[in-house]
Order: structure tokens, then sequence, then C-alpha cells
């Protein structure tokens, strides 16, 4: 707040332009949010799938997933091109295809298919679901850095051995 009395603010000195100049250059907040927002897409893809199943639109619920397939696609590659990889991003990258790729699919086949066989279908749903619920809890956070050596969750690992 400017007094009457207060002094008036002066240019900086010509030295102190060339100390700006060297500092590095500092990014925006804003910028970090960009992958986040198609994690939580991706994630939204998936509760959709999982409404929607519950109200026996399937053909809806199909379309969530494959929303949340074409957003995850997208959020790892936009955090790479604005370099603004995170430990918070890969691990909310996980857990939302933990439910797009893992627990939606998983209520999608049970509601459809699988509920009229009892036991044995929610557990077949669950043997589905498994796989990309557990791999956060087993890994070593250590897995989790933001290095090139990052393994992102195996969510789509029981489509490939679930129809062998």
């Amino acid at each position: 707040m400017n007094t009457p009395h207060s002094p008036k603010p002066t240019a900086p000195a010509a030295n102190d332009m060339d100390d700006a100049e060297e500092m590095p250059r500092l990014r925006r907040k804003g910028i970090y949010i960009l992958p986040n927002l198609f994690t939580l897409a991706a994630l939204f893809g998936g509760f959709y799938a999982i409404v929607m199943a519950m109200n026996g639109k399937f053909e809806q619920a199909a379309i969530g997933i494959f929303c949340a397939m074409v957003l995850d696609s997208l959020d790892g590659r936009v955090a790479r091109m604005t370099n603004t990889q995170s430990a918070f991003g890969e691990q909310m990258d996980s857990l939302s295809d933990m439910v797009s790729f893992g627990a939606a699919p998983a209520l999608i086949m049970y509601e459809w298919a699988l509920k009229g066989m009892g036991k044995l279908g929610w557990i077949a749903a669950f043997v589905y679901c498994s796989p990309p619920c557990a791999w956060p809890a087993s890994t070593p956070t250590s897995a989790w850095s933001t290095s090139a050596s990052f393994r992102a969750c195996p969510a789509r690992l029981p489509q490939r051995w679930w129809w062998a």
C-alpha cells in the first residue's frame, strides 16, 4: 500500500536485469494441472461406465471405457510434452487405470454375463479386477519415480490372459 510518505518505486538497475536473465524461467502452476485433467477425465470415463452398467446400458458403458482408453493414452504424452511429469501424476494415473480398466470392465462383465452364475460369476469378475488393484500396493515406491524406467499399472494384463 502506498502512502504519501512511502518511497516511490525505482527502476531496477542494469546489473539487476542481468541477474534476472540468468535465473531459470519458472513454469506456471497451471501447466501441471493439464495432464492431471486428462487423467481425471479418464477416471470419469471409468466411473461413467460403472454407472451405465449398473443401469443396464452396456453400449454406453463400453463407450465410457473407450473414452477412458483414449484419454489414458494422452495424459502421459501431455505430461512428457509439457515436461510436467510428477510422482503424484503417475500414482493418480495408476489408480485411474485401476478403476477404468480393472473395476469398470469387471463390473460390466459381471452385470452383463456373469450375474447368473452366482458365486462363480463374482469370483471370475474379481479375478479379472485384481491385478490392476494389487499393483499399486505391491510396488515399491522407488518404481513410482519420474525416471524413464517407470512402469505403468498392468491394467490391461487381465485382458491378455483372460481370453487365452
